[in-house]
């Protein structure tokens, strides 16, 4: 596997992952008291943009030239980490 394959797979499962713990989070906001309720709900849509953001930027990233990649990599892990930042600050909130 090629070091491109293996960031690129890399980045999947992380991605996948945040989805995950994105989900787990949506339910528990649910269960929230109702007036925090759309709060949480608007939260977790900013989230679902940024993980699209995110799942179109790796599509990019798949289908680029070795002459971009270095570029796309960088561009991908700003891309992740405000998609990690955001998660983690609506987690501590919920």
């Amino acid at each position: 596997m090629t070091t491109r394959d293996a960031y690129i797979t890399k980045m999947k499962h992380q991605l996948d992952d945040l989805n995950d713990q994105m989900a787990k989070l949506e339910a528990r906001a649910q269960e929230a008291r109702e007036d925090v309720r759309d709060t949480y709900k608007a939260e977790m849509a900013k989230l679902h943009l940024q993980s699209e953001k995110a799942k179109l930027k790796l599509a990019e990233m798949q289908a680029s030239t070795e002459s971009t990649w270095d570029n796309m990599a960088a561009e991908m892990d700003k891309v992740r980490d405000a998609f990690v930042h955001s998660f983690r600050y609506f987690k501590s909130q919920v």
